[in-house]
This record gives structure tokens, C-alpha cells and sequence, in this order.
């Protein structure tokens, strides 16, 4: 499993039709009026990546497995969410369970296509998200810091744990800041993810602009790509109009033949994908072999035996020694056997780094 993203935004800017486009479904209804979207569809889509085609080609293999992400689909988000305005405070829950945020601002005009503020203007509304999370992080954080002061009053070491972390953290909130602005030492990490503070989410801006201005964006996303910047996030320009029409297509010259026409290098999957994978700090490794070649990803800094884990909790348990080879050194040596007799396998044990593109094949004992 790659990462879990949470599709949000404010009503009637194309979440749900990007959604039915990324994961080539129509599990979620998109129409045009606000809260078309109740519950939060999931849907998994493979994540693309030539690397893996070319291992699969090297080691013959007879199968390719892709690693998978999965989109959630978060109903429209209005003004008044945290207050429980338009089911805000499910909606606002559902949030709180994704590792990350695609948050999709319109960018495009259309006077078919109504909007819940009456106007076209991505930053506003992109504040208005932004305001409804700090809100209800603030809420959140104030009761939980008040507690936590009383129980540290009374010597509760937990308490004073969380307070190192919670009261930085809420005055940023105080702050109009949101919390994923705080800098942390190690150690505060898993304290601060306890939290799970909604501003806290690593955020994706993706600009939905019209037809013609999918492949260099347009003066609306060029603000949002300087809003993002500022505020240390990712922006991504996308058509959902277009990713709509792409889905359909089942034939890949023919998708190729289309994208090109549109000026356009990849779809708009491949784009938020690896804008997602760089927000992420995630990383791909593989596994080869004839009967397969398997797309695997952990977060960056992951040793491994958390690689081998998951693949299988056992690997983890009884890991000896991970062989392994450069995904270049693979490709330059024409495979595994190559790389073994140019000396261009690896044993790496516990301590080991994974890098972005290793091609593992794992030894264990349970």
C-alpha cells in the first residue's frame, strides 16, 4: 500500500468526478449540487512506474504487480464545518483517518457549474478549508492542553510528555497557523501524531483547470502554485474533464494518442502520484523474480526488515540479511544474474537504509 489521500474540497470543484476518473470507477456519484457525496468512497489505483516494467522484462517475469494507492472521496467541506455546518464534523472525521490531503480548487469558469460561493477563487477557498481545520485542531487542542495542565500539576510525567509537544502546537493554532508548521525533535513524533491534529495533514493543492489549460495551467493555478510555496506545500495542475475522458479509454496507444494531442506528457494520475510520493517522503523497491516482479513502498528513512514487513509480518520477525541490488546496477548488469557476477549485489543487514529503487530479495528465519 502505497499512501491513503484524502480527495477534499469545497463542493462542486470536481472532487468526485476527479475521483471517478483517478480510480476509473463510478462508485462515486458526481452531480452538481453540494453533498452529492455523503460517505467516503475508497478506491485503489495502481501506482505507475516504468521502473517496474523494465524489471519485469530483465527477469522474464510472468506477472506484474503494481503498488497501490488509495484515494478516499471526503464530501464538499463548506464555511461553518467545524461548527457541524453541511455535516462538517462527519466530514471533518473522515479527514482525520487519511495520511494525507488533495485538496481540489476550482480553477476553471463554468456557468453551468454552480459554486457554493457564488465566485471563482482558489485561495479563498482553499482558506476556507484551511480556517475549518485550524478551528476544529483549536477546539480540539484547548481542552486536551487544559487537561494535560492539571495532570501535570500532579506529577503525571505523560502529561508533561504532551504538553511539550501540545502547547507549541496550540499556539500556533492560536496563531492562524496551521500545526504541521511545527518543527519537531525526533522524539516528539509520535506524540505529536497522536494527536491527530486535521492541519497537521501534509497537504497536495491540485488545481482543476478547463480543458485547454491542462498542460500549462492558467493564471488561477499560478496563484495557487505561489499560495502553496509559501506555506512549505505541493501544487498539481490537473483536468478532471480530461482524466474523465481518459478513463474511458481502455486502449493504451490510444490514451498515449490522446494525451498527446492535449500536450500532455503523463495523466493527471501520474502527476498526483508523484507529487503525493514527494510530499510523502515515500520510496519504491521491488521484488524480482520469474514468476513475478512486485512494486513495493515505505516511507523514507525505513530499514530493511520494515521493507520485509510488508511484504509479510514474518520476513520482519525472522529477518537475516536482505540481498540487494541497485535498480541501475539491475538494469546496466541486464538482471540478477548479471549483478551477481559483476559484483553488484549487496548483503545489507538490519541497519540498512532502503533507497528508492532497490530490488530485494530477502532472507529470514522464523
Amino acid at each position: 500500500m502505497g499512501f491513503n489521500c484524502g480527495i477534499v474540497g469545497l463542493p462542486n470543484v470536481g472532487k468526485s468526478t476527479l475521483f471517478n476518473a483517478l480510480t476509473a470507477t463510478q462508485a462515486a456519484e458526481a452531480a452538481n449540487y453540494p453533498f452529492c457525496t455523503i460517505e467516503p468512497n475508497v478506491g485503489r489505483v495502481a501506482v505507475p512506474d516504468e521502473r517496474l516494467e523494465v524489471c519485469a522484462r530483465l527477469a522474464k517475469s510472468a506477472k506484474i504487480v503494481a503498488t497501490q494507492l488509495e484515494f478516499v472521496d471526503i464530501a464538499g467541506l463548506v464555511r461553518g464545518a467545524s461548527k457541524g455546518e453541511g455535516l462538517g464534523n462527519q466530514f471533518l472525521g473522515h479527514i482525520r483517518e487519511v495520511d494525507a490531503i488533495a485538496h481540489v480548487l476550482r480553477c476553471f469558469e463554468d456557468g453551468n457549474v454552480t459554486h457554493v460561493e457564488g465566485s471563482i477563487d482558489p485561495i479563498r477557498d482553499a482558506e476556507t478549508i484551511e480556517t475549518e481545520l485550524l478551528i476544529a485542531d483549536l477546539e480540539s487542542m484547548e481542552k486536551r492542553v487544559a487537561a494535560a495542565q492539571k495532570k501535570a500539576r500532579g506529577g503525571d510525567k505523560e502529561a508533561k510528555t504532551l504538553l511539550e509537544v501540545g502547547e507549541p502546537v496550540l499556539e500556533l493554532l492560536r496563531d492562524g497557523k496551521p500545526a504541521r508548521r511545527l518543527k519537531l525533535a525526533p522524539e516528539q513524533r509520535t506524540v505529536f501524531k497522536s494527536l491527530q491534529l486535521l492541519s497537521a495533514k501534509p497537504v497536495l493543492y491540485v488545481c482543476n483547470v478547463e480543458e485547454d489549460a491542462a498542460a500549462t495551467g492558467n493564471a488561477q493555478s499560478l496563484r495557487v502554485a505561489d499560495y502553496a510555496t509559501e506555506r512549505g506545500a505541493a501544487s498539481v495542475v490537473i483536468s478532471a474533464a480530461i482524466e474523465a475522458e481518459v478513463s474511458v479509454l481502455a486502449d493504451e496507444a490510444e490514451k498515449r494518442d490522446y494525451l498527446d494531442a492535449l500536450g500532455l506528457k503523463e495523466p493527471g494520475l501520474a502527476r498526483v502520484i508523484h507529487a503525493g510520493y514527494r510530499l510523502l517522503d515515500l520510496v519504491t523497491f521491488f521484488t524480482v523474480g520469474p514468476k513475478e516482479a512486485h512494486a513495493w513502498t515505505v516511507a523514507k528513512g525505513a530499514k530493511a526488515p520494515q521493507a520485509a514487513g510488508v511484504i509479510h509480518t514474518d520476513f520482519e520477525k525472522g529477518f537475516i540479511r536482505a540481498e540487494t541490488i541497485a535498480f541501475a546496477d539491475f538494469v546496466a548488469c541486464g538482471g540478477e544474474a548479471g549483478a551477481k557476477e559483476a559484483g553488484k549485489m549487496r548483503l545489507e543487514g538490519a541497519d540498512y537504509l532502503v533507497q528508492d529503487g532497490d530490488i530485494f530479495h530477502f532472507r529470514f528465519n522464523l
